[in-house]
């Protein structure tokens, strides 16, 4: 238990560094371009896979083996507090009024392919390579992996072209140059608003995409290949919800669909939180019921964060805030639910994730309706 603890421990290290990040990738989009700031962050976060691929062992250089993967957690924090932010600015940007809701669901839609994959890739190696291997330098070929196609991701956004928005915007915030403190100060409520949307919909996304099967095997011991079995065929399903939701928000509104998803949440979370008992069946009910309204807020938070900023900050406008609640309760959570189960009993957790969601559905009430709203630099 304590070594999965530790392990946790450094997992949320490349959280901390997320702020920063937003801070420095949220500049460069917001003055430079969504495009450059999409390629640099690709770039930054390949780099730092290729560290810990080739990272040395401790038997090899000590206590420098930690240092080392200590310095790639926080650049790949660095990466990616920077972005998803920007790319939910380019897919706001780029998307027509009346269906940006359904353009937003891209963001959480590939990133569960890409955690789709990294299970599918564990399961894999786990059975051919067996636990000694795997343990040894097996783990190392999931990162290799990560840094070669951040080197086609880069190719790939090399080729993009700017959005139009920020191309009509630009020469105005070159000439302007407007105060970062100033633009924040100005639009602090929708900073905030940022802030409590995000601290419950980050805490149940790990929860019930990310870290479900990972704490189903660590912790209570479940069959590791028919849990991460279990995992990707749940979060199979999950890329069916989020368009669905995504065309919902684009009829209906915003406000609507993200109260559906954290009030039905708020209302199962105990009884699916009490199914995962380290039965694989039962862990692919809970995880595919729980999905089905994690996905509302997930498919159109992205553009709902966008629409509520103007151009000049839109993206360190969601960047600052939006990487601060996910380092705070995002990088925390998974330690949070080991340490709270083994502390307080298996419900502990359950009860903290309900207050957060409660946080986030008085925050989505303070929200105006944004959906087919015209993006512009008066956007606010």
């Amino acid at each position: 238990m304590s070594a999965f603890l530790s392990t946790l421990a450094v997992f949320a290290v490349g959280f901390v560094a997320r702020p920063l990040g937003g801070l420095m990738f949220g500049r460069v989009s917001d003055r430079l371009g969504r495009k450059r700031a999409l390629a640099m962050t690709v770039a930054l976060g390949s780099f730092a896979s290729l560290i810990i691929a080739v990272a040395p062992p401790y038997v090899m250089v000590g206590v420098l083996a930690y240092v080392v993967l200590f310095v790639a957690r926080v650049l790949q924090g660095l990466a990616h507090g920077g972005e998803q932010p920007a790319a939910q600015a380019y897919l706001a940007e780029a998307a027509p009024p009346e269906r940006r809701g359904l353009w937003s669901t891209l963001i959480y839609f590939s990133g569960t392919i890409g955690a789709n994959f990294g299970l599918v890739l564990a399961t894999i190696l786990s059975a051919v390579l067996g636990q000694a291997d795997m343990s040894t330098w097996g783990w190392r070929i999931a990162f290799a992996i990560g840094a070669v196609g951040g080197l086609f991701a880069l190719y790939m956004r090399s080729r993009m072209s700017e959005t139009e928005e920020f191309e009509r915007t630009e020469a105005v915030i070159a000439r302007e140059r407007p105060s970062l403190v100033r633009e924040m100060w100005v639009h602090r409520r929708s900073a905030f608003q940022v802030i409590g949307m995000t601290v419950g919909l980050t805490v149940s996304y790990y929860l019930w995409v990310v870290a479900a099967a990972g704490y189903s095997i660590a912790v209570l011991k479940a069959d590791p290949t028919a849990t991460l079995i279990a995992s990707v065929a749940a979060n199979t399903l999950f890329l069916v919800w989020l368009p669905l939701w995504g065309i919902l928000s684009d009829r209906i509104g915003r406000k609507p669909v993200m109260l559906i998803g954290i009030v039905g949440l708020f209302a199962l979370c105990l009884p699916l939180s009490a199914m995962i008992d380290g039965d694989p069946v039962r862990l692919f009910l809970a995880m595919t019921i729980a999905q089905v309204f994690v996905a509302a807020p997930c498919a159109i938070s992205p553009a709902i964060m966008c629409e509520i900023f103007p151009t000049r900050i839109r993206t360190i406008g969601v960047a600052l805030p939006l990487s601060i609640a996910i380092a705070i309760f995002g990088g925390t959570s998974l330690y949070l639910q080991t340490y709270l189960t083994r502390a307080y009993g298996p419900q502990a957790f359950s009860y903290y994730v309900m207050a957060l969601l409660l946080v986030s559905a008085i925050t989505v009430l303070t929200l105006p309706e944004t959906r087919g709203r015209v993006l512009n630099d008066e956007t606010a």
